[in-house]
């Protein structure tokens, strides 16, 4: 039996849905811009080539350019959403600042994170995670706090060169954690 897009999330991502700016959340020269790149795998840990990562965050003063954010927009050009396909190797890109400290419902201070949305064959419906950063503060995140101590690692991007790496793994060994939403 053939796949329906209505059965997957992927692989139909092509259509329509990247676009030639989408992996930069920031303009390339822009001062603090940093890259965050990886690789999507499956559960045998091979890359997968057709996937789509989607990222949301705050500006680097930890706002939303968005109506329900009292704290206002964004003051240098950011459009604090990204998007980039897998290539053949499995492996995308993201060119962005690093995102500001944001409250969580209860008012206390979330550690520097990205909302990741990851869409791929096989999967249903798109899985969630976030990316924190390893040399930043996260030790009063209670997001992260929740994760078990041992997994908390695949929710780290880890310095590399100009920027960051952070691979997911959608399932198997050192899978990446994904939060019900």
């Amino acid at each position: 039996m053939e796949s329906t897009p209505s059965q997957t999330v992927g692989p139909y991502l092509s259509i329509g849905l990247p676009w030639e700016d989408g992996p930069f959340v920031v303009a390339e020269g822009t001062e603090g811009a940093v890259w965050i790149r990886g690789g999507v795998y499956d559960g045998a840990g091979d890359p997968v080539p057709d996937a789509m990562i989607e990222t949301w965050q705050a500006d680097p003063d930890g706002a939303f350019d968005h109506p329900d954010d009292p704290r206002g927009a964004p003051g240098l050009p950011f459009r604090a959403f990204g998007r980039c396909p897998t290539d053949e190797q499995g492996q995308y890109r993201i060119l962005t600042v690093l995102p500001g400290i944001v409250p969580d419902a209860t008012g206390a201070p979330q550690a520097r994170h990205i909302d990741v949305s990851v869409f791929a064959r096989g999967l249903l419906n798109r899985v969630v995670t976030r990316i924190y950063f390893e040399d930043q503060d996260n030790s009063a995140d209670a997001v992260l706090a929740s994760v078990p101590e041992g997994r908390r690692g695949t929710l780290l991007a880890r310095k590399d060169g100009d920027g960051y790496r952070f691979d997911v793994r959608l399932q198997g060994e050192g899978e990446t954690v994904f939060f019900a939403v």
